[in-house]
């Protein structure tokens, strides 16, 4: 210590000085060095700034066309969900289309069967409408037939029976000398029995005779006793009266056991000619039903409704007499009648046909007269 303390300044500064020209030489390479390599450095910093300005373009281009593909994004998932909601929609319009189609094959199904069913309902319909119409024409003839014996029927006997409050039987041709004159009388059944309500001219006996129809019940030939007394009193120069009883124009029914008669006697015999049907019309009406499509027996079943009587009752008991559906069984048995015997010798088609039933119009409303035919 002593000696550092004995050393003089110089020395020191000498020292000093070593150290600092050593530094300084050091530092001075440092310099160098660095004077060396700052033109590199800066040349690779410009450079640099010009790959950033480069990036910084790059980028900004590179941003914009970001977001031009967001905007085309956007535009793409609104198509893919409008796509999507389109595809659902197919979907389900494809399982109503398939729900659809099951539903018709059903349906095609069951019409199947029914076209099967409806085709067996047609050709068993058609079979019928076939027989129908061979029936048809075999009714026709017999109309023809029919008709025929009614036109001899009330042409040479003269004939009627009248509905209204009770039943008017007319004959006519029975007087030689006057062949237009009529002969009637009316009988009623009621409380299952007959009274006469009307006959003329009068006969001898005839309580005798009603006596004898309530006991043994036979109109037929009761009619044909009258038709003979008539004869007989028109041999012995008898005529009948005009009389100016006054029956009402209600009619017969036809659907119940007994004559139903229902009465307006405030109708006067003005108008109860005014519903009178004449034969030929009659025959006419028969003729237009026998071709048509309903048959008279319809159309009388529907000349009375709730009970209520048809007006006209001569055209009722011609209908009924004229009824396709009794015609068989009834006037084909013309031939047969003790009453129809003239007129039959002098029709040749006649002959084929059988007795008629000519009252059965009354016989069908009396049980007593069922009962015993």
């Amino acid at each position: 210590m002593e000696r550092e303390t004995g050393q003089s300044p110089k020395t020191k500064m000498e020292s000093l000085r070593t150290i600092c020209d050593r530094e300084f030489s050091i530092q001075q390479q440092k310099i160098d060095s660095f004077t060396e390599s700052f033109p590199s450095s800066l040349n690779s910093i410009k450079s640099l700034a010009l790959d950033t300005a480069q990036n910084h373009a790059k980028l900004a281009k590179m941003k914009a066309n970001l977001r031009e593909a967001e905007d085309e994004l956007v535009k793409v998932l609104a198509a893919k969900t409008r796509k999507e909601a389109k595809q659902m929609a197919t979907r389900d319009s494809i399982s109503a289309v398939k729900a659809r189609v099951e539903e018709l094959k059903r349906t095609a199904q069951v019409q199947r069967s029914r076209r099967e069913e409806y085709g067996a309902i047609i050709s068993r319909q058609s079979l019928a409408l076939s027989k129908t119409e061979e029936g048809a024409e075999h009714e026709i003839e017999e109309n023809g037939e029919i008709q025929e014996a009614i036109s001899w029927y009330n042409r040479v006997l003269g004939f009627q029976i009248e509905g209204g409050h009770g039943v008017k039987f007319t004959f006519n041709d029975i007087n030689i000398k006057n062949p237009k004159e009529e002969y009637s009388f009316t009988i009623r059944h009621a409380n299952d029995a007959y009274s006469l309500l009307d006959c003329n001219p009068n006969l001898n006996g005839i309580k005798d005779l009603i006596n004898e129809l309530n006991r043994t019940n036979d109109l037929f030939g009761f009619v044909r006793t009258i038709r003979e007394k008539f004869q007989e009193a028109a041999a012995l120069g008898l005529q009948p009266q005009s009389t100016t009883f006054h029956r009402d124009c209600s009619t017969i029914s036809l659907s119940g056991p007994a004559l139903s008669v229902l009465s307006n006697r405030s109708e006067s015999s003005a108008k109860k000619n005014e519903h009178h049907i004449p034969l030929q019309d009659a025959n006419r009406q028969f003729k237009k039903f026998s071709h048509g499509s309903k048959s008279p027996a319809k159309v009388n079943e529907n000349q009375h409704i709730d009970g209520e009587l048809n007006r006209n009752p001569k055209e009722v008991v011609k209908s009924d007499i004229l009824s396709p559906g009794r015609r068989s069984t009834r006037l084909k048995e013309v031939a047969k009648s003790d009453i129809l015997s003239p007129v039959v010798h002098r029709s040749p088609r006649l002959k084929k046909v059988a007795k008629p039933d000519i009252l059965s119009p009354v016989v069908r409303q009396s049980p007593r007269l069922k009962a015993k035919k």
